[in-house]
């Protein structure tokens, strides 16, 4: 974690990968993108790279650690397809609000909702003992209710794999 004032973010080592495919393994911020990220295992998302911090839900999953905006970010639209899967498409977004879409994925929405779920839980207790002032100011409570949704969201899930192959 930065504790410079002006620019406190959480770091970490990040590990993408989809179908064995690595898309990103470096030391990238996690904190900005964190919630856009959360909210794509429930809804699909559309990111702006360049919105502000209060549109939280357009910021890129992960960006560069520096705090410039204009710096290197790995902007992914994920639209979710009804059949318990969701696309994701790596994006290359440019200042005019145009972008230019790379490699896109299909992956089993249940079990990416499983790992952000993981990855939300690890983030709040990370942060629990520490005086967080991050970017966007309502990042942890945000934050927390994602994890919520995410639980809630795996629970049906759990519940409805049950009732499947529960003999009448």
């Amino acid at each position: 974690m930065s504790f410079d004032k002006g620019l406190q973010i959480i770091q970490a080592d990040v590990r993408l990968s989809i179908d064995g495919e690595l898309l990103i393994e470096e030391p990238l911020c996690l904190d900005v993108g964190l919630p856009a990220l959360l909210l794509s295992g429930l809804e699909s998302t559309e990111p702006n790279r360049f919105a502000s911090a209060r549109e939280w839900k357009r910021m890129p999953f992960f960006v560069c650690g520096c705090g410039d905006p204009e710096c290197r970010a790995h902007s992914f639209r994920v639209n979710h397809l009804g059949n318990g899967t969701a696309e994701w498409t790596l994006l290359e977004e440019s200042q005019d609000g145009t972008s230019r879409e790379q490699e896109s994925f299909v992956v089993a929405a249940a079990q990416c909702r499983e790992q952000l779920l993981e990855l939300g839980e690890r983030f709040l207790a990370y942060t629990s003992e520490l005086d967080y002032r991050p970017y966007f100011p309502d990042t942890l409570p945000v934050v927390r209710e994602l994890v919520e949704r995410l639980k809630s969201a795996e629970d049906c899930r759990k519940m409805e794999a049950w009732a499947e192959h529960t003999p009448e």
